[in-house]
């Protein structure tokens, strides 16, 4: 394990009583950039929401480790703390509190992005577009000096360009750092501009694939449909 960041062991996890993760395994080491694909309902957010701590989530069987210590059990705080961060698909609006006052409260080391300039003095999220919402989020992130980053459904929303532009930003502040990276991703867009080295598929709640093509895979899903992936032979480890 000790090459390993984060290390998840059959995982299963409940959410009002259903059923949502059902027995995932999943291995991140350190500096390696990670893609989770899958269609809508397959557990993907909930994974990224059960690794950072939500409490929505009650976990019925499996461990999470990072950096060899078990986290199962810690709370969020005590997870961003050891070095894991999370960028929400739909971030929270906090009404009062500008931008540069929060970095100022949570800044580990300080981060300027030249695309960052025009929302420092405004609410955070508050009336801002949805490309600006991910620069508020980005800018958060890299404030806390993280040692790995989930990015849920950064390429949402975003034009080709737009995501070229949040693909550039985290290469160079993130990637080239020797940062971990998990992107969780329906579209797969923003992989032609990251590549990851491993790229995994989850449906009903089981990431049934691990690939390091992620081409092939993005070629598969776009020809057949995720479906097709249940036949993969390239299956995850389910020991």
């Amino acid at each position: 394990m000790k090459d390993n960041l984060l290390k998840i062991q059959n995982l299963r996890a409940k959410s009002d009583e259903k059923e949502i993760l059902k027995g995932v395994n999943l291995d991140i080491r350190n500096g390696e950039v990670q893609v989770l694909l899958g269609p809508n309902a397959s557990g993907k957010s909930t994974l990224a929401q059960v690794i950072s701590g939500n409490q929505k989530y009650r976990l019925t069987r499996g461990k999470i480790f990072f950096q060899g210590k078990e986290i199962t059990k810690l709370s969020p705080e005590k997870r961003v703390k050891l070095g894991i961060a999370l960028a929400w698909q739909m971030p929270p609006t906090l009404k009062g509190v500008k931008l540069s006052l929060l970095l100022e409260r949570i800044s580990k080391n300080k981060i300027k992005l030249v695309e960052a300039k025009e929302i420092l003095d405004r609410e955070i999220n508050a009336d801002l577009s949805g490309g600006e919402k991910k620069i508020s989020e980005l800018l958060q992130i890299l404030s806390l000096n993280p040692k790995l980053v989930i990015f849920d459904e950064i390429d949402s929303g975003l034009d080709i360009k737009k995501t070229a532009s949040f693909a550039s930003i985290i290469k160079k502040e993130l990637i080239r750092k020797g940062v971990a990276i998990l992107i969780v991703t329906h579209s797969g867009t923003i992989l032609n501009f990251l590549k990851p080295d491993i790229t995994n598929v989850i449906i009903d709640g089981e990431i049934i694939c691990r690939e390091k093509d992620f081409k092939k895979v993005l070629k598969t899903i776009k020809r057949y449909g995720y479906e097709k992936c249940k036949k993969c032979p390239f299956l995850a480890d389910r020991s």
